[in-house]
Protein backbone atom coordinates (compact mmCIF):
# COMPACT_ATOMS: atom_id res chain seq x y z
CA UNK A 1 0.00 0.00 0.00
CA UNK A 2 1.87 2.86 -1.38
CA UNK A 3 1.72 6.44 0.75
CA UNK A 4 -1.09 7.83 -1.78
CA UNK A 5 -3.29 5.12 -1.15
CA UNK A 6 -6.81 6.16 -0.10
CA UNK A 7 -9.29 3.53 1.14
CA UNK A 8 -12.01 3.31 -1.78
CA UNK A 9 -16.11 3.09 -0.12
CA UNK A 10 -17.35 2.61 -3.24
CA UNK A 11 -15.51 -0.37 -4.55
CA UNK A 12 -11.88 -0.38 -6.08
CA UNK A 13 -9.82 -0.95 -3.48
CA UNK A 14 -8.14 -4.39 -2.75
CA UNK A 15 -7.16 -4.97 0.81
CA UNK A 16 -3.80 -7.53 1.48
CA UNK A 17 -3.46 -8.29 4.91
CA UNK A 18 -0.27 -5.98 5.54
CA UNK A 19 -3.15 -3.09 4.69
CA UNK A 20 -5.36 -4.10 7.80
CA UNK A 21 -1.99 -3.81 10.10
CA UNK A 22 -1.48 -0.61 8.62
CA UNK A 23 -5.05 0.71 8.30
CA UNK A 24 -5.33 -0.28 12.42
CA UNK A 25 -2.19 2.13 12.88
CA UNK A 26 -3.02 4.93 10.95
CA UNK A 27 -6.35 5.55 11.73
CA UNK A 28 -6.93 4.65 15.33
CA UNK A 29 -8.72 1.64 15.06
CA UNK A 30 -8.87 -0.34 18.49
CA UNK A 31 -8.02 -4.07 18.17
CA UNK A 32 -10.53 -6.41 19.77
CA UNK A 33 -8.91 -7.80 23.15
CA UNK A 34 -9.51 -11.16 24.28
CA UNK A 35 -11.63 -9.58 27.39
CA UNK A 36 -13.95 -7.92 25.48
CA UNK A 37 -14.19 -10.93 23.26
CA UNK A 38 -15.09 -12.43 25.97
CA UNK A 39 -17.28 -10.05 26.95
CA UNK A 40 -19.08 -9.82 23.59
CA UNK A 41 -19.10 -13.83 23.23
CA UNK A 42 -22.55 -14.09 21.83
CA UNK A 43 -21.87 -12.69 18.73
CA UNK A 44 -20.44 -15.41 16.68
CA UNK A 45 -18.58 -12.38 14.54
CA UNK A 46 -17.07 -11.17 17.52
CA UNK A 47 -16.33 -14.26 18.85
CA UNK A 48 -15.02 -16.02 15.58
CA UNK A 49 -12.24 -13.15 14.84
CA UNK A 50 -14.24 -12.13 11.52
CA UNK A 51 -14.51 -8.39 13.67
CA UNK A 52 -11.32 -8.15 14.01
CA UNK A 53 -11.08 -3.87 14.87
CA UNK A 54 -14.02 -1.25 16.62
CA UNK A 55 -14.09 1.86 17.24
CA UNK A 56 -15.91 2.62 21.23
CA UNK A 57 -17.60 -0.78 21.42
CA UNK A 58 -16.56 -0.84 24.80
CA UNK A 59 -19.54 1.99 25.30
CA UNK A 60 -22.21 -0.41 23.90
CA UNK A 61 -20.95 -3.22 26.50
CA UNK A 62 -21.60 -0.46 29.40
CA UNK A 63 -24.95 0.41 27.80
CA UNK A 64 -25.66 -3.62 28.28
CA UNK A 65 -24.36 -3.88 31.51
CA UNK A 66 -26.30 -1.37 32.65
CA UNK A 67 -29.84 -1.78 30.94
CA UNK A 68 -29.22 1.77 28.90
CA UNK A 69 -30.62 1.99 25.35
CA UNK A 70 -28.07 1.32 22.34
CA UNK A 71 -28.42 1.40 18.61
CA UNK A 72 -26.67 -0.76 15.66
CA UNK A 73 -27.03 1.28 12.49
CA UNK A 74 -26.04 -0.06 8.94
CA UNK A 75 -27.19 0.03 5.80
CA UNK A 76 -27.34 -1.78 1.47
CA UNK A 77 -27.13 0.29 -1.44
CA UNK A 78 -29.82 -1.10 -3.55
CA UNK A 79 -28.08 -2.23 -6.76
CA UNK A 80 -28.49 -6.10 -6.32
CA UNK A 81 -29.15 -8.85 -4.79
CA UNK A 82 -27.24 -9.87 -1.29
CA UNK A 83 -24.31 -11.81 -2.10
CA UNK A 84 -21.84 -13.23 0.17
CA UNK A 85 -20.07 -10.32 0.89
CA UNK A 86 -23.04 -7.69 1.68
CA UNK A 87 -24.99 -10.42 3.71
CA UNK A 88 -22.28 -9.92 6.45
CA UNK A 89 -23.05 -7.26 7.36
CA UNK A 90 -26.73 -8.02 7.41
CA UNK A 91 -26.06 -11.15 9.44
CA UNK A 92 -23.91 -8.56 11.93
CA UNK A 93 -26.87 -6.99 12.33
CA UNK A 94 -29.32 -9.40 13.37
CA UNK A 95 -26.65 -10.50 15.70
CA UNK A 96 -26.21 -7.10 17.56
CA UNK A 97 -30.19 -6.81 17.67
CA UNK A 98 -30.43 -10.21 19.28
CA UNK A 99 -27.67 -8.38 21.86
CA UNK A 100 -30.41 -6.20 22.91
CA UNK A 101 -29.59 -3.14 20.36
CA UNK A 102 -32.30 -1.22 17.88
CA UNK A 103 -31.58 -1.75 14.89
CA UNK A 104 -31.45 1.24 11.78
CA UNK A 105 -31.90 -0.10 8.60
CA UNK A 106 -31.19 2.70 5.95
CA UNK A 107 -31.69 1.95 1.83
CA UNK A 108 -29.05 3.82 0.27
CA UNK A 109 -30.68 4.69 -2.70
CA UNK A 110 -29.61 8.22 -2.85
CA UNK A 111 -26.07 6.43 -3.09
CA UNK A 112 -26.79 3.78 -5.33
CA UNK A 113 -28.22 6.59 -7.93
CA UNK A 114 -24.67 9.22 -7.92
CA UNK A 115 -22.47 5.69 -8.17
CA UNK A 116 -24.67 3.44 -10.22
CA UNK A 117 -27.08 5.75 -12.03
CA UNK A 118 -29.95 3.42 -10.75
CA UNK A 119 -32.86 4.97 -10.88
CA UNK A 120 -35.40 5.64 -7.94
CA UNK A 121 -37.62 3.26 -9.58
CA UNK A 122 -35.09 0.07 -9.90
CA UNK A 123 -33.89 0.88 -6.66
CA UNK A 124 -37.03 0.35 -5.18
CA UNK A 125 -37.43 -2.98 -6.41
CA UNK A 126 -34.00 -4.07 -5.61
CA UNK A 127 -34.62 -2.76 -1.31
CA UNK A 128 -37.76 -4.78 -1.13
CA UNK A 129 -35.45 -7.47 -2.39
CA UNK A 130 -33.06 -6.92 0.07
CA UNK A 131 -35.00 -6.02 3.09
CA UNK A 132 -37.04 -9.47 2.62
CA UNK A 133 -33.84 -11.19 2.78
CA UNK A 134 -32.71 -9.09 6.04
CA UNK A 135 -35.88 -10.25 7.83
CA UNK A 136 -35.29 -13.69 6.39
CA UNK A 137 -31.50 -13.58 8.22
CA UNK A 138 -33.94 -13.40 11.63
CA UNK A 139 -34.46 -9.40 11.48
CA UNK A 140 -37.12 -8.15 14.00
CA UNK A 141 -39.17 -5.51 12.27
CA UNK A 142 -40.84 -4.49 15.27
CA UNK A 143 -40.95 -1.10 15.98
CA UNK A 144 -39.31 -1.01 19.52
CA UNK A 145 -37.10 -2.69 17.80
CA UNK A 146 -36.14 -1.88 14.16
CA UNK A 147 -36.34 1.57 12.40
CA UNK A 148 -35.70 1.16 8.24
CA UNK A 149 -35.77 4.11 6.17
CA UNK A 150 -34.86 5.17 2.16
CA UNK A 151 -32.56 7.98 2.02
CA UNK A 152 -34.42 9.31 -0.79
CA UNK A 153 -37.90 9.85 1.36
CA UNK A 154 -36.25 10.41 4.63
CA UNK A 155 -36.02 14.08 6.16
CA UNK A 156 -33.65 13.65 8.86
CA UNK A 157 -30.68 12.29 6.52
CA UNK A 158 -31.42 15.31 3.98
CA UNK A 159 -31.75 17.91 7.21
CA UNK A 160 -28.65 16.46 8.59
CA UNK A 161 -26.38 16.80 5.19
CA UNK A 162 -27.45 20.57 4.89
CA UNK A 163 -27.03 21.13 8.73
CA UNK A 164 -23.25 19.74 8.71
CA UNK A 165 -22.13 20.92 5.40
CA UNK A 166 -21.38 24.23 6.11
CA UNK A 167 -18.62 23.09 7.88
CA UNK A 168 -17.36 21.06 5.12
CA UNK A 169 -14.74 22.04 2.59
CA UNK A 170 -14.07 20.20 -1.02
CA UNK A 171 -10.46 19.88 0.26
CA UNK A 172 -11.76 18.20 3.76
CA UNK A 173 -13.67 15.86 1.09
CA UNK A 174 -10.71 15.36 -1.27
CA UNK A 175 -8.36 14.35 1.67
CA UNK A 176 -10.90 11.44 2.88
CA UNK A 177 -11.87 9.98 -0.05
CA UNK A 178 -9.48 11.77 -3.22
CA UNK A 179 -11.04 13.02 -5.61
CA UNK A 180 -15.08 12.31 -6.68
CA UNK A 181 -17.87 13.17 -8.84
CA UNK A 182 -19.59 16.17 -6.26
CA UNK A 183 -22.55 13.64 -5.98
CA UNK A 184 -20.53 11.07 -4.29
CA UNK A 185 -19.47 13.76 -1.92
CA UNK A 186 -22.89 14.55 -1.36
CA UNK A 187 -23.99 10.84 -0.48
CA UNK A 188 -21.58 10.98 1.72
CA UNK A 189 -23.08 13.68 3.53
CA UNK A 190 -26.12 11.90 3.25
CA UNK A 191 -24.72 8.91 4.95
CA UNK A 192 -23.52 11.51 8.08
CA UNK A 193 -27.28 11.41 8.47
CA UNK A 194 -27.85 8.19 8.45
CA UNK A 195 -25.43 7.47 10.84
CA UNK A 196 -26.26 9.87 13.35
CA UNK A 197 -30.25 9.42 12.78
CA UNK A 198 -31.04 6.57 15.54
CA UNK A 199 -29.63 9.92 18.26
CA UNK A 200 -31.48 12.33 15.86
CA UNK A 201 -34.88 10.38 16.21
CA UNK A 202 -34.45 8.64 19.52
CA UNK A 203 -31.92 10.87 21.81
CA UNK A 204 -28.48 10.68 21.98
CA UNK A 205 -27.45 6.57 22.71
CA UNK A 206 -23.97 4.48 21.74
CA UNK A 207 -24.49 3.94 18.09
CA UNK A 208 -22.58 0.63 16.72
CA UNK A 209 -22.25 0.46 12.46
CA UNK A 210 -21.10 -2.38 11.35
CA UNK A 211 -19.00 -2.84 8.10
CA UNK A 212 -15.76 -3.68 6.54
CA UNK A 213 -12.47 -1.73 6.73
CA UNK A 214 -13.30 -0.23 3.04
CA UNK A 215 -16.49 1.94 4.85
CA UNK A 216 -14.41 3.77 7.34
CA UNK A 217 -13.85 7.08 5.27
CA UNK A 218 -17.71 7.35 6.30
CA UNK A 219 -17.26 6.88 9.80
CA UNK A 220 -14.24 9.07 10.46
CA UNK A 221 -16.27 11.92 8.73
CA UNK A 222 -19.26 11.20 11.00
CA UNK A 223 -17.51 11.16 13.76
CA UNK A 224 -15.65 14.69 12.98
CA UNK A 225 -18.58 16.17 11.82
CA UNK A 226 -20.94 14.99 15.29
CA UNK A 227 -18.15 16.86 17.42
CA UNK A 228 -18.48 19.57 15.82
CA UNK A 229 -22.54 19.83 14.96
CA UNK A 230 -24.11 17.95 17.97
CA UNK A 231 -23.34 18.66 21.33
CA UNK A 232 -24.08 15.49 23.65
CA UNK A 233 -24.48 13.42 21.13
CA UNK A 234 -22.14 9.97 21.20
CA UNK A 235 -19.74 9.77 18.80
CA UNK A 236 -21.03 6.86 16.39
CA UNK A 237 -18.55 3.96 17.32
CA UNK A 238 -18.00 0.74 14.50
CA UNK A 239 -16.94 -2.72 14.17
CA UNK A 240 -15.07 -3.84 11.09
CA UNK A 241 -14.99 -7.26 9.66
CA UNK A 242 -12.39 -8.79 7.11
CA UNK A 243 -13.59 -8.69 3.70
CA UNK A 244 -13.95 -12.13 2.10
CA UNK A 245 -12.17 -12.31 -1.33
CA UNK A 246 -13.48 -13.85 -4.28
CA UNK A 247 -14.21 -18.12 -3.64
CA UNK A 248 -12.97 -18.98 -6.83
CA UNK A 249 -9.62 -17.12 -5.66
CA UNK A 250 -9.94 -13.68 -7.17
CA UNK A 251 -9.15 -10.66 -4.97
CA UNK A 252 -12.36 -9.36 -4.36
CA UNK A 253 -15.89 -10.72 -5.00
CA UNK A 254 -16.48 -8.42 -8.56
CA UNK A 255 -18.92 -8.75 -11.62
CA UNK A 256 -15.88 -8.91 -13.97
CA UNK A 257 -15.04 -12.56 -11.78
CA UNK A 258 -18.72 -13.90 -11.96
CA UNK A 259 -17.36 -17.07 -10.56
CA UNK A 260 -16.15 -15.12 -7.13
CA UNK A 261 -19.23 -14.74 -5.70
CA UNK A 262 -23.27 -15.95 -5.56
CA UNK A 263 -26.22 -14.03 -4.76
CA UNK A 264 -28.69 -15.47 -2.59
CA UNK A 265 -31.42 -15.24 -5.50
CA UNK A 266 -29.52 -17.17 -7.77
CA UNK A 267 -30.55 -21.20 -9.05
CA UNK A 268 -29.71 -24.07 -6.82
CA UNK A 269 -27.76 -25.47 -9.58
CA UNK A 270 -25.46 -22.31 -10.40
CA UNK A 271 -24.70 -21.94 -6.42
CA UNK A 272 -23.50 -25.41 -6.39
CA UNK A 273 -20.96 -25.06 -9.65
CA UNK A 274 -19.47 -22.46 -8.27
CA UNK A 275 -18.56 -23.75 -4.50
CA UNK A 276 -17.35 -26.91 -6.26
CA UNK A 277 -15.32 -24.85 -8.06
CA UNK A 278 -13.93 -22.26 -5.14
CA UNK A 279 -10.58 -22.02 -3.82
CA UNK A 280 -9.44 -24.77 -0.83
CA UNK A 281 -5.98 -24.13 1.26
CA UNK A 282 -4.90 -28.05 -0.60
CA UNK A 283 -1.99 -29.01 -1.94
CA UNK A 284 -1.22 -30.39 -5.00
CA UNK A 285 -1.87 -33.67 -4.67
CA UNK A 286 -3.10 -36.31 -2.08
CA UNK A 287 -0.25 -37.28 -0.91
CA UNK A 288 1.51 -34.14 0.01
CA UNK A 289 -2.26 -33.33 1.66
CA UNK A 290 -1.50 -35.80 3.90
CA UNK A 291 2.22 -35.13 4.83
CA UNK A 292 1.93 -31.25 4.66
CA UNK A 293 -1.54 -30.93 5.64
CA UNK A 294 -3.70 -28.46 3.99
CA UNK A 295 -3.95 -24.39 4.84
CA UNK A 296 -7.37 -23.63 6.09
CA UNK A 297 -6.28 -19.55 6.48
CA UNK A 298 -6.18 -20.09 2.63
CA UNK A 299 -9.29 -21.69 1.93
CA UNK A 300 -12.29 -20.22 0.87
CA UNK A 301 -14.52 -23.57 1.32
CA UNK A 302 -13.66 -22.93 5.43
CA UNK A 303 -14.06 -19.38 5.04
CA UNK A 304 -17.49 -19.22 3.72
CA UNK A 305 -18.58 -21.96 6.11
CA UNK A 306 -16.93 -19.44 8.93
CA UNK A 307 -18.88 -16.54 8.13
CA UNK A 308 -22.09 -17.93 7.00
CA UNK A 309 -22.92 -21.59 7.17
CA UNK A 310 -21.56 -23.47 10.23
CA UNK A 311 -23.38 -22.41 13.09
CA UNK A 312 -21.10 -25.39 15.63
CA UNK A 313 -17.63 -23.59 16.49
CA UNK A 314 -16.50 -26.71 18.18
CA UNK A 315 -16.87 -28.45 14.36
CA UNK A 316 -15.40 -25.25 12.68
CA UNK A 317 -12.15 -25.83 15.37
CA UNK A 318 -12.16 -29.67 14.62
CA UNK A 319 -11.87 -28.86 10.69
CA UNK A 320 -9.88 -26.35 10.95
CA UNK A 321 -7.17 -29.00 13.04
CA UNK A 322 -8.20 -31.45 10.95
CA UNK A 323 -7.01 -29.54 7.66
CA UNK A 324 -3.50 -29.01 9.16
CA UNK A 325 -2.73 -31.92 10.08
CA UNK A 326 -3.70 -33.47 6.65
CA UNK A 327 -6.77 -35.51 8.07
CA UNK A 328 -9.78 -33.46 6.01
CA UNK A 329 -9.05 -33.94 2.28
CA UNK A 330 -9.90 -30.92 0.21
CA UNK A 331 -13.17 -33.23 -1.93
CA UNK A 332 -14.54 -34.25 1.38
CA UNK A 333 -15.01 -30.88 2.93
CA UNK A 334 -16.09 -28.96 -0.85
CA UNK A 335 -18.99 -31.83 -0.84
CA UNK A 336 -20.35 -31.30 3.20
CA UNK A 337 -20.13 -27.29 2.33
CA UNK A 338 -21.77 -27.31 -0.74
CA UNK A 339 -24.85 -29.68 1.02
CA UNK A 340 -25.02 -26.98 4.01
CA UNK A 341 -25.11 -24.42 1.79
CA UNK A 342 -27.73 -25.40 -0.67
CA UNK A 343 -29.37 -26.59 2.50
CA UNK A 344 -29.52 -23.24 3.91
CA UNK A 345 -29.93 -21.29 0.35
CA UNK A 346 -33.14 -23.32 -0.32
CA UNK A 347 -34.49 -22.44 3.49
CA UNK A 348 -33.89 -19.23 3.10
CA UNK A 349 -35.89 -18.67 0.05
CA UNK A 350 -38.73 -20.02 1.20
CA UNK A 351 -38.74 -17.80 4.18
CA UNK A 352 -38.04 -14.75 2.00
CA UNK A 353 -41.00 -15.66 -0.07
CA UNK A 354 -43.41 -15.10 2.24
CA UNK A 355 -41.44 -11.75 3.82
CA UNK A 356 -42.05 -10.15 0.31
CA UNK A 357 -45.03 -8.25 1.57
CA UNK A 358 -43.92 -7.79 4.72
CA UNK A 359 -40.78 -5.83 2.85
CA UNK A 360 -43.02 -3.54 0.87
CA UNK A 361 -44.97 -2.79 4.07
CA UNK A 362 -41.98 -1.38 5.80
CA UNK A 363 -40.72 0.53 2.91
CA UNK A 364 -44.65 2.11 2.23
CA UNK A 365 -44.05 0.66 -1.32
CA UNK A 366 -47.67 0.04 -2.70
Amino acid sequence: MDDDFKIDPWGSTTLLEDDYDRLIREFGIEQITDSLRLKMHKNRFIRRKIIFGHRDLGLIFKAIEKGQPWAVMSGIKPSGPYHLGTSTTALEIVEFQKMGGKVYYGIADIESWEDNGIPWEEAEKTAVDNIADILAFGLDPSPDKAYIWRQSKESIVQEVCFKVSRLVTLNMLNAIYGERTFGLYLASLIQVGDIILPQVLDGPQPTVVPVGIDQDPHLRLTRDLTRRNYKGFFLPGATYHYLLAGIDGSEKMAKRHPNSYFTFNEPLESIERKVKGALTGGRRNLKEQKQLGGEPQKCMIYKILMYHFEEDDEKLAKDFEMCVKGELMCGDHKRECVEKVLKFIKAHKEKKKKLIDKARTLLNIE
